[in-house]
């Protein structure tokens, strides 16, 4: 065992890891990158040795940095922007754990960075609609990924978009179900009325309610005849049906 070995305590790196890293450190490393009470410099050691791996245990590693925020804000932003440019270095290597992280993340919207920085557009939007397709509408203790999800897509309409999104409108969460109508309004596409008219059925909200009902009268979608008496029986009092169409009575 040579001198280094001894250091790096004895363990040579794994395939696509380079020279210089042994499992045991990059195991340091991954604690320091998910301790919210590590010293600034410590963890600021960590994000620039594993930045530097440019591989999925990097990745890996650098993505747990993105579960917790600190004060000051400056340094916290300071060090996740250092993080993303270390995951980004690894390309479409930093895909799988990045996929993985999703899975369980408390918040999206730095991961859906990532993703754009490595991807085209058109390819974030295939990532983000299979990771979307992980949740269903029922009760989960922190929405926040579900609508950061629903709120990237509303820029990108899209068939496959509007099909993914419409099942939230019967989520249990409130403001899932408002930030779908939105996004699904944005796909401009009048296929989505029979859709709506289901939600007005079902919907408590009046906020969500009066969001459907003002997005059926701003696009003049034609409410199909069989749906008319559903629709009429549940729009919210500012709005009537007159003839086939919403309008605010």
């Amino acid at each position: 065992m040579g001198l280094f070995d001894f250091l790096s305590g004895g363990k040579k790196a794994k395939p696509g890891q380079p020279q210089g890293i042994s499992e045991r450190e990059l195991a340091r490393l991954t604690r320091v990158m998910g301790d919210k009470l590590a010293q600034d410099y410590d963890r600021d050691q960590a994000i620039a040795q594993l930045g530097k791996l440019a591989n999925a245990d990097g990745a890996r590693a650098l993505l747990k940095r993105f579960n917790f925020t600190m004060e000051p804000s400056i340094r916290d932003r300071d060090e996740k922007e250092r993080a993303l440019e270390g995951i980004v270095a690894a390309g479409e290597a930093a895909l799988e754990p990045l996929r993985a992280y999703c899975s369980n993340a408390p918040s999206l919207s730095w991961p859906i960075r990532i993703f754009r920085r490595i991807l085209s557009e058109e390819r974030v939007i295939d990532e983000l609609l299979g990771i979307l397709d992980q949740f269903d509408t029922e009760y989960i203790r922190d929405a926040e990924p579900k609508i950061d999800l629903i709120k990237y897509l509303e820029d990108h309409p899209h068939a496959d978009v509007r099909e993914a999104v419409e099942p939230f409108l019967s989520d249990v969460n409130e403001a899932v179900r408002f930030h779908a109508v939105g996004t699904i309004v944005a796909m401009d596409d009048p296929a989505s009325v029979s859709a709506f008219v289901a939600a007005l059925e079902e919907e408590e909200s009046l906020r969500v309610k009066n969001r459907i009902a003002s997005a059926l009268a701003e696009k003049g979608w034609d409410i199909p005849e069989e749906l008319a008496a559903l629709a009429a029986a549940h729009l919210p009092d500012k709005f009537k049906l007159s003839g086939s169409k919403v309008v605010a009575s």
